[in-house]
């Protein structure tokens, strides 16, 4: 870790936050370095905290940020965003993961969640760019932060049937959501699948709640597979959590019915097509209508319309092919990994294209 921060040096300017930065009267409680092992899915909470999650180390930690005064940016455009990462580290794009991205609220900040190197012993780093496209790392040196560990993820020898660690997936995605922080993932249970709700400050985790599927595109009830991708939306006036699923069921959870310890079903709204893996997930609206857009590994950017959905029935029996909500192929968003709102009218973007990754912005369709 000194190698990677002496090499920072003379190559990326440095973001860091002083201990003294954010009062322990703001949920972080701790100062000094926390022990990341990992950074997967990020998400931002109140003004000043960054939620990223450590799968490897079973953890999520909330680390206090710069909170910039509000700025009305359009646009964030960096062409080879993960070679210039790269090469302000000292490495190769190719020894590069870019896991995640999370805008700040009002900045127009994206800050990703990065892995340098490959497979368990990869280093944790967070980056930060802009509408200036100038690159910082975030100096995890001597930061305010809190820990929540989550003490009944995954043993961290733990295979799935295809041999991919089970470790990796104790931690899928994040949403902070009026004054919660929901997260999805795996546990060590026999019925593996959870969402778990944590108040924010963290006091201790939660075990979370089992959460079971139909899953039409099989024809069977599932507990083990994990929510891939999630957004907080109200569905009649109820707070729920619309959840995707690989192979790609669209799945509803009521969030008071999220308690501790709990089995819930929820309701499959939508069949999107098998044989392909949701990435990640947005809410907006547009012309007084909701819509949600979704980045799929095979099946390109989808927007759903949500008119309707606390009217749709749930997909309780086999399917062919697709059901339930429709959506539309936005065509010209191709090779889309990950995406979060710039405000209410644009999205930020990160496009595999050409052999790398570009962050670009575009109109929310």
């Amino acid at each position: 870790m000194a190698r990677f921060w002496t090499m920072l040096g003379s190559s990326i300017a440095t973001v860091a936050l002083a201990a003294t930065g954010l009062a322990a009267d703001a949920g972080l409680k701790e100062a000094g370095k926390p022990d990341l092992k990992s950074a997967g899915p990020i998400t931002f909470g109140p003004a000043g905290v960054l939620f990223v999650a450590d799968p490897q180390g079973g953890a999520i930690f909330a680390i206090g940020v710069d909170a910039p005064a509000k700025a009305d940016v359009k646009e964030v455009k960096v062409d080879g965003i993960d070679a210039k990462v790269a090469a302000a580290l000292g490495t190769k794009a190719g020894d590069l993961t870019i896991n995640d991205l999370a805008v700040q609220p009002g900045t127009g900040n994206v800050f990703l969640s990065v892995s340098r190197g490959k497979g368990p012993d990869a280093q944790a780093v967070i980056v930060r760019t802009g509408a200036d496209g100038k690159i910082s790392a975030l100096s995890l040196e001597k930061v305010s932060f809190a820990k929540l560990t989550l003490g009944n993820a995954p043993d961290a020898g733990k295979k799935d049937k295809r041999g991919n660690s089970l470790r990796t997936e104790s931690i899928t995605d994040l949403a902070y959501f009026e004054g919660k922080l929901f997260i999805a993932g795996l546990s060590n249970e026999e019925f593996a699948s959870k969402l778990r709700s944590v108040a924010w400050p963290f006091q201790s985790a939660d075990t979370g709640a089992s959460v079971e599927i139909y899953h039409g595109a099989h024809g069977a009830f599932e507990t083990r597979s994990p929510v891939r991708t999630f957004v907080p939306f109200n569905v009649g006036g109820e707070p729920q959590l619309l959840a995707a699923y690989t192979c790609t069921p669209l799945v509803r959870f009521p969030i008071s019915e999220l308690k501790e310890g709990s089995k819930v079903r929820g309701t499959t709204i939508a069949e999107l097509g098998n044989q392909n893996r949701p990435l990640d997930i947005i809410a907006y609206e547009k012309n007084g209508k909701s819509h949600l857009l979704i980045a799929n590994s095979a099946r390109g950017v989808m927007k759903v319309g949500t008119e309707g959905i606390e009217k749709q029935a749930g997909i309780t029996e086999r399917i062919s092919g697709t059901a339930g909500l429709k959506y539309d192929t936005v065509a010209e968003l191709k090779g889309v990994e990950q995406l979060d709102k710039l405000g209410d009218k644009q999205a930020v973007l990160l496009v595999k294209a050409d052999g790398g990754f570009n962050l670009q912005t575009i109109d929310l369709p």
